[in-house]
């Protein structure tokens, strides 16, 4: 069973009367690569700089290993920080970076032997995969490898915990991509619990054993990847991570919604017999197939090659919806659509509902149209 390292009681912070952080609750266990996601204003990086000791909540409590430490500062709590400027010493090569914290380290007020200074540098070397490398000026390293210095000087120390605010925001897509990996593998590697902030939604499903999603100081919803992905909380982290088509709906039973006034099979349960809902489908999840055999039809109104993909816009008699898909269907066709029941997420009303994830409003039209159980008839398919 993981052994919970950290844990956020009740935490508030506010500067003046802007209230930044609400009344946060979160615990965060050892060895785990944990991810605060959300958009810029949203409190992630207040919450990194509370734990990293630089921020003292306004009100709540901060526990590390079961121990108050409200009152310790940074330089005596087991973390370090990597932030999006690394901060690097130009004037110092790359054992010397890496080095320079256990020059200033003292263990029962003495210095640390010159042998294990390079013992530990070395190995941390060979950890970020810069072995061969320690005598190279850090002003020729590209960014990738700059940032592994900063990660391997952070880490030579030996914390339990490394905090790393938005480390990737300098580099390109593809080193971006590559440093993911890196990051992952080096976390994996180390054992140390990694708590990172982004606003990068593939970054963090990249990398995570936990997300946490926030949203004006407050958490939306904390899982696995797999978990926040597919089965989110409320509007705003369906949205948020992924695209989303969001629609109202009622739940007349288990496993059955009204979407637009048809009947579709779903997987959910236990909620109130026609209570209104926000219903979420994927553009992955949604199948393209022909007129007649479409549980909706509609008109392709636009298309964006992705490489892989195409992210196609379909208006349903005045609702647009995307599509994402290896068919092509030519702007001004006529499609249908299917969507399996594992494909139709459905979420209760909340503050976000009607917000996020809708393509366009209502149309009315939909009422219109029969159970998605029935066959369309001919006539059907002459209106599209």
């Amino acid at each position: 069973m993981a052994k919970e390292l950290i844990r956020l009681s009740d935490c508030t912070m506010a500067f003046d009367e802007s209230v930044v952080l609400n009344n946060i609750n979160l615990y965060i266990n050892d060895q785990e690569f944990l991810t605060l996601l959300g958009p810029s204003g949203c409190g992630k990086t207040t919450t990194l700089r509370i734990i990293g000791g630089f921020l003292k909540p306004s009100s709540g409590d901060v526990f590390f290993d079961g121990v108050r430490i409200n009152d310790v500062p940074p330089h005596k709590r087991l973390v370090n920080t990597i932030f999006q400027k690394y901060a690097l010493f130009t004037h110092l090569n790359v054992f010397e970076n890496i080095a320079f914290g256990l020059r200033l380290l003292r263990v029962e007020g003495k210095k640390l032997e010159k042998d294990e200074i390079t013992a530990r540098v070395m190995d941390m070397l060979e950890v970020v995969s810069l072995k061969g490398f320690e005598k190279r000026s850090v002003s020729t390293l590209s960014g990738g490898q700059q940032q592994r210095v900063a990660i391997a000087r952070a880490l030579v120390n030996r914390p339990k915990v490394l905090l790393l605010d938005e480390p990737l925001g300098a580099l390109d897509m593809r080193l971006r991509k590559d440093m993911q990996n890196e990051l992952k593998r080096i976390q994996q590697a180390t054992g140390i619990t990694f708590i990172y902030v982004t606003h990068d939604q593939e970054e963090a499903l990249a990398m995570s054993d936990t997300v946490v999603v926030m949203e004006s100081g407050v958490i939306q919803q904390i899982g696995t990847p797999e978990k926040i992905y597919n089965e989110p909380k409320n509007a705003f982290v369906a949205d948020f991570i992924g695209e989303s088509n969001i629609v109202d709906g009622i739940m007349h039973s288990d496993s059955l919604v009204e979407i637009f006034g048809r009947k579709f099979k779903c997987l959910d349960s236990g909620f109130e017999p026609m209570e209104q809902v926000d219903v979420v489908i994927r553009p992955e999840d949604v199948d393209i197939v022909t007129v007649r055999n479409g549980m909706l039809t509609g008109t392709v109104t636009s298309i964006t090659f992705r490489g892989v993909l195409y992210d196609i816009i379909v208006d349903f008699k005045g609702f647009k919806w995307l599509i994402q898909t290896t068919d092509l269907s030519p702007v001004g066709s006529k499609i249908g659509i299917k969507i399996d029941p594992d494909g139709i997420h459905i979420m209760k009303k909340g503050p976000y509902s009607g917000m996020f994830g809708d393509y366009s409003s209502y149309s009315a039209e939909y009422d219109e149209i029969s159970d998605a159980e029935i066959e369309f008839e001919d006539e059907d398919e002459d209106e599209g």
